[in-house]
């Protein structure tokens, strides 16, 4: 069994303009949710194995924070450039090349790449992961190379403005 925790980046600024969507920070919200987001899952006494990131500044931050609120080593964090920007397929490629060592994996990334992936592993309706958003889902297979659609069942769908 696999667990996968599809976490949408938090909300990002955009107020300077000049700045690439790449590197576009998070705004005071998203510096809110994302800590916010992070304890939640400490809660939950999560311990992934491997967190992975987009390289793009919104998502990396996000996984910083979460990182550091859970106790994962933020300089443990790999980022996988073709996470930024990725459809649902792309990041399925991405999560089928995981090593099966790692049995609990956290993908930090975008959508709507995010939120077709979730509904294509679950058969969900999910509609939009919202920002800061944490959909999980149990896999049952040994290896991530096994990981198709339709074979996950959703363990949760979490998300900030559920606590507000």
């Amino acid at each position: 069994m696999k667990r996968l925790y599809l976490i949408r980046h938090a909300k990002s600024s955009w107020k300077d303009q000049s700045l690439a969507d790449f590197d576009r920070p998070l705004n005071k919200r998203g510096k809110r949710d994302a800590p916010f987001m992070g304890q939640r899952l400490a809660s939950y006494q999560v311990t992934p194995d491997l967190l992975m990131s987009s390289p793009a500044k919104r998502a990396l931050t996000t996984a910083k924070t979460i990182a550091e609120e859970i106790g994962y080593p933020p300089t443990a964090i790999v980022t996988e450039p073709s996470i930024y920007g990725a459809g649902a397929a792309s990041l399925l490629t991405v999560i089928q090349a995981i090593k099966d060592a790692a049995h609990e994996v956290m993908l930090v990334g975008h959508n709507p790449g995010l939120t077709t992936l979730a509904e294509s592993l679950t058969n969900t309706m999910v509609d939009n992961i919202p920002t800061c958003g944490i959909f999980c889902v149990d896999l049952p297979v040994e290896s991530w190379t096994e990981v198709t659609e339709g074979i996950g069942t959703v363990v949760f769908f979490d998300y900030p403005k559920k606590h507000r």
